[in-house]
């Protein structure tokens, strides 16, 4: 063997025995700002103290002890976690409010680790399962509506809107993230960022009657809506919607319960959008106007959400997988929130008509002559309302 091959295996096998003695000499087993976690993390320190103060631990958390002393009884099972030789688990306490930290301000996982004195890796898996774990109680508080349900909806739409037979408005919000590896521009929207899509139902007091997460941030709101779960039970008349009745004031004819939503989406029996914005008679503009009185509820449950859960007021930096169960998780709290701890809210949304950001998408004919209808009902005398010539 010739003099330079012995020095090519001389310097491989002093560069494998470095990297062994890298592997096996670990700096710390904890590292010693984790070591303090005990005594000096942020959930020892101010935990105790914040229940002392109502206003403060609501300001904290973004809900009342009570509602959290509720939420962690439901969730304690699933975020319970076995003490091992090496160390003491954390508590289901702990991880809940990690996870509602992160999400009422969007701090990093980086800035996380040094107020609760855990790992980056820690406090990420805490985050993922306390998220699943909230998920899991959709059927609690985002349970599908039954036919009698549905009409108590109805009731509160018509109450607050003046909107009849209406169960509900839809939209979709773009979630900004930090663009995903590899993905090209699937997730880039016409708002010119990247994002995935929040496509939501909302009832009469703003809580998600129905969400659909994860869609491309490229694709159009119908197109979402449509392939989602919902839309297909819709078109499909799997909703146990209540039968027609006819509108308030009249005795005739009857007419179908319908969702509200803007130009962006196909119209259809069930589903009522505005008129074009073109060539509008005073009749239009004003099925506009009352449509959008009742369409607007579900903008403003994404104002609640996003100003509540702070972590929608800048980009997500996670994997899709991960961000939509952060997602999921918030509609989650927000309904929760809004049952036991909501406060009456009153929307400030202007009462215009905003042009529609897609192209008029047309549906069946059978959705014209409903909408006709709701039109000719908003200025008879049984359905018009006394200043809606006023706001057009």
């Amino acid at each position: 063997m010739e003099f330079h091959e012995l020095l090519l295996l001389f310097v491989l096998h002093a560069w494998e025995h470095c990297l062994k003695q890298q592997r096996s000499q670990r700096r710390f087993w904890v590292h010693p700002i984790y070591q303090l976690h005990s005594d000096r993390g942020q959930f020892s320190l101010l935990y105790h103290d914040l229940r002392e103060h109502p206003e403060k631990f609501r300001n904290y958390t973004r809900m009342t002890i009570a509602t959290f002393d509720y939420l962690l009884y439901l969730l304690r099972p699933a975020l319970l976690r076995d003490d091992t030789n090496c160390r003491e688990a954390i508590t289901p306490c702990e991880r809940l409010l990690i996870t509602l930290r992160y999400l009422a301000t969007g701090n990093t996982y980086s800035s996380l680790q040094y107020e609760f004195r855990l790992g980056i890796s820690t406090i990420s898996k805490i985050v993922q399962d306390t998220c699943d774990a909230i998920w899991k109680l959709r059927r609690s508080f985002m349970p599908t509506p039954n036919k009698e349900k549905w009409e108590d909806i109805a009731k509160a739409f018509w109450n607050k809107t003046n909107f009849p037979n209406c169960l509900g408005a839809i939209d979709g919000k773009h979630i900004r993230l930090i663009k995903p590896c590899h993905s090209g521009s699937q997730y880039y929207n016409y708002k010119k960022y990247f994002s995935v899509v929040l496509m939501a139902v909302v009832d009469a007091d703003y809580k998600f009657i129905f969400v659909d997460i994860g869609s491309f941030g490229s694709n159009a709101d119908s197109a979402v809506f449509q392939r989602s779960t919902f839309g297909k039970r819709l078109v499909s008349n799997e909703l146990d919607l209540p039968d027609n009745r006819p509108l308030p004031g009249t005795e005739g004819p009857k007419m179908p319960y319908v969702f509200v939503a803007d130009d962006a989406f196909a119209i259809h029996e069930h589903l009522m959008k505005p008129f074009s914005q073109r060539n509008l008679d005073n009749r239009k503009r004003i099925f506009n106007y009352r449509l959008c009185r009742a369409r607007r509820l579900v903008e403003c449950a994404f104002g609640i959400l996003a100003n509540k859960w702070q972590i929608f007021l800048k980009p997500i930096n996670l994997k899709i997988e991960n961000a939509c169960k952060v997602i999921k998780a918030a509609c989650i709290l927000h309904n929760l929130v809004r049952e036991r701890d909501g406060v009456n809210f009153e929307d400030t949304l202007s009462h215009n008509i905003e042009p529609a950001e897609f192209l008029h998408v047309r549906g069946p004919m059978v959705g014209f002559t409903i909408r006709d209808a709701f039109a000719d009902y908003f200025m008879s005398s049984a359905g018009a309302l006394s200043w809606q010539e006023n706001m057009i």
